[in-house]
């Protein structure tokens, strides 16, 4: 073997040998981008992932015991709040928004429908300080994780350290989130020449390319920025978006884009749950927009759709739907892991 092929066999080794280590656990499609979140400062292993996910299950993070994280992001409506235009938190309190689909979170950099959380780690926060939410606060949780009869060995077992830390819990929750990848639904499988899409499908695409791809970029179905898309605002709960936490008035009335990917499992649609059917969402783009100061360029046109245009694009979005993303067991509640707590 000559140096030069010597040097390139020995780099490969070791990117695949890296890059197995890194992501081994996740099955990163080929046909996606790279990912946003950096997974050398919070490695993954099957440990961590465990603990993160009886975390995400359990009602212990919040003040009354009630409320879990799956409360609002049930696994079966790819971790949305279905049938619920706002979430629901302890106490029977009502939250102000539509709790948003979980999936495909490491390909994002900003959370919560105003973009004010800027790290998947730190996402976990706002609904556990929330008083509508879970109530509690971040150091109560530490204790009572801390005192339980489960969490110190899981916390042994994923982080080879029985103390219970704030980074250590983050971390973990944030682990099992990024093994919620939805990418097998028959768009993917066209993109891998696996299926063909039906004409009425493919007139779907193509009308999707044209008036939507801007926003809901593929493959992601988002590009996850934030914009306002002339919605009307809801004078009960006068909800201003990234203007509500900035007070700059250039960000009056922004939301992160969401993504289109299960929206059969996923409805009301919106940031306010405004939208139960998809033919609401597509009135709105035709022929709903509100003008207003901050408005984005892209909504300032109505889209222009006849009755079948829209039955078309409608059978395309439902190409997006990911059924054995929402049905696999491996993220449902782990039964064999919190049956040890009782």
């Amino acid at each position: 073997m000559n140096k030069k092929l010597y040097i390139l066999f020995v780099v490969g080794f070791f990117c695949t040998a890296f890059y197995g280590s890194k992501f081994g656990f996740l099955d990163f499609p080929e046909h996606f981008p790279i990912v946003v979140y950096n997974l050398e400062k919070n490695p993954l292993t099957q440990e961590k992932i465990n603990l993160g996910r009886a975390l995400f299950y359990d009602p212990i993070l919040s003040k009354d015991g009630t409320i879990s994280c799956a409360s609002c992001h049930s696994p079966y409506n790819g971790f949305a709040h279905t049938d619920h235009e706002l979430s629901h938190g302890i106490n029977d309190q009502i939250g102000t928004r539509n709790a948003p689909p979980l999936f495909n979170l490491a390909w994002q950099k900003s959370f919560n429908w105003d973009g004010a959380i800027n790290h998947l780690d730190m996402q976990a926060l706002a609904p556990l300080n929330d008083a509508r939410e879970m109530g509690e606060t971040t150091d109560s949780v530490i204790v009572k994780l801390q005192n339980s009869a489960l969490y110190p060995s899981l916390f042994m077992a994923a982080f080879r350290d029985s103390i219970v830390t704030g980074q250590h819990f983050l971390q973990a929750l944030a682990a099992f989130e990024l093994t919620l990848i939805s990418a097998n639904a028959k768009y993917d499988k066209v993109k891998k020449g696996t299926e063909e899409f039906t004409i009425q499908e493919f007139n779907g695409y193509d009308l999707f390319q044209k008036n939507c791809n801007s926003c809901h970029t593929e493959p992601l179905f988002s590009s996850y920025e934030l914009a306002n898309n002339g919605l009307p605002i809801d004078t009960t709960l006068n909800d201003y978006g990234k203007g509500q936490i900035t007070g700059v008035k250039a960000d009056s009335l922004l939301f992160k884009i969401p993504s289109l990917r299960n929206l059969k499992f996923t409805h009301p649609y919106m940031h306010d749950g405004r939208f139960k059917r998809l033919n609401e969402v597509l009135n709105h783009y035709t022929k709903g927009i509100q003008h207003n100061k901050t408005l984005s360029e892209k909504f300032k046109n109505p889209i222009v759709l006849s009755s079948n245009e829209k039955t078309d694009l409608i059978a395309f979005l439902l190409t997006l739907n990911d059924s054995e993303f929402v049905f696999n067991p491996d993220n449902k509640y782990p039964r064999d892991i919190l049956s040890n707590a009782k």
